[in-house]
């Protein structure tokens, strides 16, 4: 058992962002992350986290559990796709007994672990084969830390609680010097060659037409297709991650750096929310891209939420996020029915089911993953379609990033407008939303719909 008794102050930050926090602290300590929200409703609930030191860590790449303690011992197992992964997680998670002196006076969260689990990790959970088809985006199908230091920024209020889970008051003091010095190293980023993908047009609008087929037969009710894209680049990729968040603010934004790669995005959708024994899933579905014209936009709003097709399709994930939910949960519900919500580049259909757990189990987290808005209904068979006609595994995309909590708490985003960096490449991709009224060049519009904001964001890194 890992016993620990933590430390915290609180500063003022009114002169200080998240952003610049964690530039200033990722010179100092490798491996820091970042995540934020531009969730304007949440308010005085409104927290960004910087997280730095991962002292332990739990990861599984080609099927190996790497697990390495704050005292340096590390463990390895080899896992078969039938192994108990989350049985495995919390038999990590409960080595650690962590005290908090902050908890009782505050609603952020802490004690815990944060990383992400990729869309392949989806073999764990699900018979589902997941070919070993790379496109130069592999990494560890799951990968979670617990970090000796973190830094909780109120943007509400712009106070920070700066807090040692190991109860070194030392630390605390020398991350303040760190955050209150004048100095922010920054570098250029710049784009290399042109943007690549791993289908042309007519192919994935060949797929789609596969796609429409299997939804005609009745093998299933709707399924997500997807293409990759990449783009190579000299510099620092936090310098799309700045542009991303102006660009397109959403719930979740998120810069996690794991030294060989990073994955950072701005996610507007939940994978799972789990809070006093309450967890929702938010389904977003139906899609129309925006013209940049407030009246014109309203108007398309309006006919977005009247389309039969847009509404179908919606509705399908709504009824599968409350399958996924009645697996453990009592009293599911959808408690928010299809809401118009804006982004920069298109506007989206989003409900909320939610559902009582009936006793808490991390299998919770494997019955209700990948998202049926990336996967499709019947989600079973629309995953091994997705198989058979995707080029390569699907790596990043579709999975879920965020936080799980020593107390049950569980809080991930959908890995979506997202970004991959490794090896001088920064990988994105998205999917369409395939059903047996498709129009397969509408479709290809919607890719390209959902990526406009991370390649307008790729284009303006080079002015920072």
């Amino acid at each position: 058992m890992y016993n620990y008794k933590s430390v915290c102050k609180k500063i003022i930050v009114d002169t200080i962002t998240p952003v610049s926090i964690y530039l200033k602290l990722r010179d100092q300590f490798s491996n820091t992350i970042l995540l934020e929200s531009s969730d304007y409703i949440a308010k005085d609930k409104s927290y960004a986290y910087i997280c730095c030191n991962p002292i332990s860590k739990f990861y599984i790449k080609k099927n190996i559990l790497t697990i390495e303690y704050p005292d340096k011992v590390v463990k390895k197992k080899k896992l078969s796709d039938n192994s108990n992964v989350f049985s495995e997680l919390s038999n990590y998670m409960s080595k650690f007994n962590v005290k908090e002196k902050h908890k009782k006076n505050n609603k952020f969260i802490t004690k815990g672990i944060f990383g992400y689990m990729s869309y392949d990790s989806v073999k764990f959970f699900e018979k589902v084969e997941i070919k070993n088809e790379s496109y130069g985006d592999n990494i560890p199908e799951i990968f979670y830390s617990f970090y000796s230091e973190i830094i909780v920024v109120n943007t509400f209020n712009n106070e920070a609680t700066l807090i040692s889970q190991s109860g070194n008051l030392n630390q605390i003091n020398n991350i303040e010097k760190i955050i209150k010095t004048k100095n922010i190293s920054e570098f250029g980023f710049k784009l290399q060659d042109e943007l690549e993908s791993n289908l042309k047009d007519e192919e994935f609008i060949k797929m789609v037409n596969k796609g429409i087929t299997h939804c005609f037969r009745g093998d299933v009710f709707q399924i997500v297709l997807s293409r990759k894209f990449a783009q190579k680049f000299s510099g620092d990729e936090f310098c799309v991650y700045r542009q991303l968040r102006s660009i397109n603010p959403s719930p979740y934004l998120f810069y996690f750096d794991y030294g060989s790669f990073k994955i950072f995005g701005s996610s507007p959708e939940a994978q799972l929310v789990v809070n006093d024994k309450k967890a929702e899933i938010h389904p977003i579905a139906g899609t129309f891209k925006r013209t940049g014209d407030d009246l014109v936009d309203s108007e398309k709003a309006i006919k977005l939420f009247k389309d039969d097709k847009e509404n179908s399709e919606h509705m399908m994930l709504v009824d599968l996020a409350r399958n996924d939910l009645s697996r453990t949960c009592s009293n599911v519900k959808v408690e928010k029915d299809r809401e118009i919500q804006f982004y920069s580049h298109v506007i989206h259909l989003v409900s909320k089911v939610t559902g009582e757990l009936k006793s808490y189990s991390r299998d919770i987290i494997g019955s209700t993953f990948p998202a049926g808005t990336l996967s499709g209904a019947p989600k079973h068979m629309a995953m091994k379609l997705i198989e058979k006609y995707e080029q390569h595994n699907r790596s990043f995309y579709g999975g879920a990033i965020g936080f799980i909590g020593f107390d049950n708490e569980f809080n991930h985003a959908i890995m979506i407008r997202s970004f991959l960096s490794k090896n001088q490449r920064l990988f994105l991709q998205a999917g369409a939303g395939v059903v047996s009224k498709s129009d397969p060049k509408n479709e290809l519009q919607e890719v390209y719909n959902k990526i406009g904001a991370l390649l307008k964001a790729l284009e303006k890194a080079e002015e920072i």
